[in-house]
């Protein structure tokens, strides 16, 4: 997942205004603007982001890294994620699939690389303006469950090798028309 969508967003270009929604994975990237919001304490369900005088904050690049299936209400959370990209913008989102439950403060929902595709597309994404994909294998999968989670890389140990009918993540990047 995580050279995949490297490539994907440093394809977007560096001259983006980006806001993240937890973790701080897009720090890796050298942006134009860059600004976090860590959920809880900013609930993307509630509504859209907004400044001091209730303007809908706008960005050209929105990242979400393993908190969707975190939220109760992912579809509302997407269409607000819709409205806060300028046209041409994009989202991208990372979620586990096959991972043991992790309540952090809840875990709510999982998604295959089709699932986030449908769920983008319910929120008001172009079906021809989604990349989604997914990855894992069973070796992966059995770590997942049998070990501390999560589980350390052991590259003596584990195959990067992908399995489309054991997916471990998926991610995807949607465009907004």
């Amino acid at each position: 997942m995580g050279r995949a969508s490297r490539r994907m967003i440093r394809a977007l270009g560096s001259d983006l205004d980006v806001a993240e929604i937890s973790g701080k994975w897009g720090r890796m990237f050298d942006f134009r603007a860059y600004r976090r919001f860590n959920y809880p304490e900013f609930d993307i369900c509630a509504d859209p982001f907004t400044d001091e005088a209730g303007a809908v904050l706008q960005f050209d690049l929105i990242l979400a890294n393993q908190v969707w299936e975190h939220l109760d209400r992912p579809y509302r959370a997407t269409r607000n994620v819709h409205a806060m990209l300028r046209p041409g913008g994009h989202f991208w989102l990372a979620v586990p699939f096959f991972i043991p439950f992790h309540a952090a403060p809840m875990d709510c929902s999982r998604w295959s690389a089709r699932g986030l595709k449908n769920l983008l597309i319910e929120c008001g994404f172009d079906e021809d303006q989604i990349q989604a994909a997914q990855w894992g294998n069973r070796s992966a999968a059995r770590r997942n469950m049998e070990e501390d989670w999560p589980p350390k890389y052991d590259p003596g140990r584990d195959s990067l090798d992908n399995d489309p009918e054991m997916p471990i993540c998926a991610w995807a990047l949607a465009r907004k028309s």
